[in-house]
């Protein structure tokens, strides 16, 4: 279980937004009736993360749509590991809401976005691009412990935010240079945060876990079910839809 020092408290207010009028704030504005009120609400994932849709999938929630947005994660000087995840997971909400601002079927949907940062102390990880890179981040983390932070922002149809930061501390175990040459031969460590997938064969390395394990795979479901269900969002109306399915 997280810690409550682990979390952020939820924080809601408005983010910004283009001046001009847009579909999306014409249907804010007026409470929708008839028809469309019986309509089931729409989701966007602001990632194309396999890992995130999994995880999204298995607590029963489909996104409706897709909208990654490519942004510079290079932190800025000084910037801690926790602001790091914050600004770009506010950066990647944005983005996605401002994409589908004026789509007819999008345009009042719930967007959420996430951005997981691994961090030794102050010193942030990254996600390694070559070898050398990965060889450096386990070398790193092995023998001691380090945090797996993640930003979850949730932007409803009508703009309010709730936003949540989640950390897990995880302790990996002493590795060999075997088995960090064996890990890394693996291939495994690409385009993952800190250079190792937890989920996959680096979950021999990992000694002791406290908080979220979802959250160190990518996204902490138990928040992020918590903030969908806060804000009217029918998670668990997919799960009867599941019941009876399996029933069929």
């Amino acid at each position: 279980m997280t810690s409550p020092k682990d979390a952020s408290p939820i924080a809601s207010n408005r983010t910004d937004h283009p001046r001009q009028e847009t579909l999306r704030r014409l249907r804010a504005r007026t409470k929708p009736t008839g028809r469309r009120a019986e309509l089931r609400p729409k989701l966007v994932l602001a990632s194309a993360s396999p890992r995130r849709l999994s995880l999204l999938s298995q607590v029963g929630i489909e996104p409706d749509a897709l909208r990654p947005a490519s942004l510079d994660e290079v932190p800025k000087k000084a910037e801690a590991p926790r602001s790091l995840a914050v600004r770009l997971a506010r950066a990647k909400a944005e983005i996605a809401r401002d994409q589908i601002c004026d789509d007819k079927v999008l345009a009042d949907a719930y967007v959420l976005a996430a951005d997981t940062v691994v961090a030794v102390g102050r010193r942030i990880l990254m996600k390694p691009q070559f070898v050398e890179e990965a060889v450096a981040a386990l070398q790193l983390l092995s023998g001691r412990s380090h945090r797996v932070l993640t930003a979850v922002y949730l932007i409803t149809p009508d703009d309010r935010v709730r936003r949540r930061v989640v950390t897990t501390k995880v302790r990996f175990k002493r590795l060999s240079s075997e088995e960090i040459d064996s890990y890394v031969a693996s291939r495994e460590w690409r385009g993952k945060a800190g250079g190792y997938a937890v989920q996959g064969v680096a979950g021999v390395f990992a000694q002791r876990l406290v908080g979220s394990y979802t959250n160190v795979v990518g996204l902490p479901v138990s928040e992020v079910v918590n903030m969908l269900v806060g804000e009217g969002f029918p998670v668990y109306f997919n799960w009867l839809k599941i019941g009876e399915a399996d029933g069929d």
